[in-house]
């Protein structure tokens, strides 16, 4: 996938900038129904079946697990089936995903719902969104994608509100077979207009889109024995890790010492911070260093959390939780941005893959161990000490440049 030079990438009328507007919209339903809404599942299928929250929240865990393992096969998807098609089977599965939870009857239907939301992650998350803007964009890389993925924080901070608001007035069947409507009506028509390989791509990779590697397991194989990628996966995958354990905990940790309202409003400055943070990010990241960056950015959050544990001030709380969020939307800006500059091109889709499923199923884990720190010890205090760690290892172990930039080129 590489990016024609030849055109001036700020103007308007460059076509990538509406493939972005067809990236975040994606983000926006993808983030929004699967992973911000799952609280909203939570509360009405308990309420509307009776069902156990252990029920719903397992089958949240097997959703977000077996997204880590289809992840991985997503390059190989790509040579198959070809990006439009990709996304199209993701919409597909993702709109019966949303219609099967709003009609489900029995318990297994719950886990056939979140199992077609996983093919939805693949067809329409972060990955493909990820390789098909790297074909596009060569100096305003690191602004388009700061862009799409803001289309995720925004799922969560309009979608969740709305099917909410909606549940209240016409009810939970209603109200996901409303949204799931209002989406294939929004994201199918963006995506077969706008969405496709630059014909600088096509030309080459000799007809192969996204340079279609012949041989994807030996990609793999190469990828898992190259430091490179495992100096960026690696930290990712433990700051996020700390960054899931802490975003779960917030409000129990937050309510004793400010109060419902002010917990909430916490996480809403928070989200809102995560927006202006990517922007801000996409503004200046093309023309700096994304390891120095990302390091900095590990830093920050790790630096609000140590503040945190230090004050009961509401003032200061609200701050930390602020500085804090500036930085969470960009843990998934930054992978892409290293693995264009240090691995290249024609490994891109394969890394991405690979390197998404394993943050995936190392951060799946964080809410559980901040969990069982807390219950061991009696409070947060060393559950997010342990978070401010994490995030300072991550930050070292990020600057480490093992060897050359280096091209998989034979990938």
């Amino acid at each position: 996938m590489i990016a024609a030079t030849d055109v001036d990438e700020s103007s308007l009328h460059y076509r990538g900038w509406r493939v972005v507007l067809a990236c975040f919209l994606m983000a926006f339903f993808m983030f929004g129904f699967g992973l911000y809404g799952q609280g909203v599942y939570l509360a009405e299928l308990q309420r509307a079946h009776g069902w156990p929250g252990t029920l719903v929240s397992a089958a949240s865990t097997f959703s977000f697990l077996l997204t880590a393992v289809l992840v991985i096969f997503t390059d190989d998807l790509l040579a198959r089936i070809g990006l439009r098609s990709l996304i199209l089977c993701g919409l597909a599965a993702l709109g019966a995903s949303t219609v099967l939870l709003a009609l489900m009857q029995a318990p297994w239907q719950l886990y056939l719902a979140y199992a077609l939301m996983s093919v939805g992650w693949t067809g329409m998350g972060t990955v493909v969104i990820a390789t098909v803007l790297n074909s596009w964009f060569e100096r305003r890389r690191g602004l388009a994608l700061s862009l799409a993925f803001n289309g995720a924080t925004c799922g969560g901070i309009v979608l969740v509100p709305l099917l909410l608001s909606l549940t209240g007035s016409i009810g939970f069947r209603a109200a996901m077979l409303v949204v799931t409507i209002v989406m294939v009506v929004l994201v199918l028509p963006v995506v077969v207009g706008f969405i496709g390989w630059p014909a600088e791509s096509l030309r080459t990779t000799g007809g192969r889109p996204g340079g279609a590697a012949a041989a994807p397991a030996h990609s793999r194989k190469t990828l898992l024995a190259s430091a490179a990628f495992w100096t960026m996966v690696l930290p990712i995958a433990i700051a996020l890790l700390a960054q899931m354990g802490f975003i779960i905990h917030q409000v129990t940790f937050l309510e004793p010492l400010i109060g419902r309202a002010s917990a909430g409003l916490a996480v809403t400055i928070m989200a809102a911070m995560a927006v202006v943070g990517r922007l801000s990010l996409g503004l200046f990241v093309d023309r700096l260093d994304p390891r120095l960056a990302c390091s900095a950015s590990m830093t920050s959050q790790a630096a609000a959390l140590f503040v945190l544990l230090q004050s009961t001030s509401p003032a200061v709380l609200l701050a930390c939780c602020a500085v804090y969020g500036f930085s969470i939307g960009n843990m998934i800006t930054f992978p892409p941005l290293i693995i264009q500059r240090e691995i290249g091109s024609a490994a891109f889709a394969a890394a991405m893959g690979l390197g998404t499923s394993i943050s995936g199923i190392v951060s799946a884990f964080g809410p559980g161990i901040v969990g069982l720190v807390r219950s061991f010890t009696g409070s947060y205090t060393m559950a997010f000490a342990m978070c401010v760690a994490l995030d300072l290892v991550a930050a070292g172990i990020v600057l480490w440049r093992p060897g050359a930039r280096t091209k998989l080129a034979a990938l």
